[in-house]
């Protein structure tokens, strides 16, 4: 099998949490999932710079597929997102400050993308692994849904194959949890 790379993504730390365990679970991967040899990034809870700085990072390593991983809190499972919305609304600023109601991720973009990757197969390959998941159909209308939109946009029509996947608090789902279920998400790619 011919190696391929993927672009694996966390978030720092947004609103009253000190630690997002998207970022904890993705810099504690190994090197090499199977087939795929993973460039980690750490990323900014920042509208429109986290993807322009995802999207930078996919160039330099010349990414085959891209997988965003960001927290969700409330929810106890892990949920890959089937589509990416053309919408910044939410009743939380960034970490900049910057307060989205009902604007835009592209102007001219479509309503909507699916995701490129193989989400209901990694949502099966998670819930194999004896961690809880479950297929999400909203990655919200934050940083995480404006940085899946952009890169699907970006990459539509491309060989470059992208996803999302959410993580919850480290309170709902313990670290471990997380890292085996990214490691299972990236096997079933």
């Amino acid at each position: 099998m011919e190696p391929k790379t993927l672009l694996i993504t966390g978030f720092a730390p947004f609103g009253a949490e000190a630690v997002n365990p998207s970022w904890e679970a993705v810099k504690a991967l190994p090197e090499h999932i199977g087939a795929w040899t993973l460039h980690k990034l750490l990323l900014p809870v920042e509208y429109g710079r986290a993807a322009k700085l995802a999207l930078k990072a996919a160039e330099d390593c010349g990414a085959d597929a891209i997988l965003c991983a960001g927290l969700a809190a409330g929810r106890t499972a892990v949920t890959p997102e089937a589509v990416g919305v053309n919408a910044r609304d939410a009743a939380i600023p960034d970490n900049a400050g910057r307060k989205c109601e009902g604007e835009p991720v592209e102007p001219d973009g479509p309503a909507a993308f699916f995701s490129t990757l193989p989400v209901r197969r990694m949502t099966e390959a998670i819930h194999a692994a004896g961690i809880p998941a479950k297929l999400s159909y909203t990655a919200g209308t934050y940083v995480c849904n404006d940085l899946l939109y952009t890169l699907l946009c970006r990459f539509s029509g491309t060989q470059v194959r992208v996803a999302f996947v959410h993580i919850p608090l480290e309170k709902d789902l313990p670290l471990g949890e997380s890292i085996r279920a990214l490691i299972a998400a990236i096997e079933a790619i």
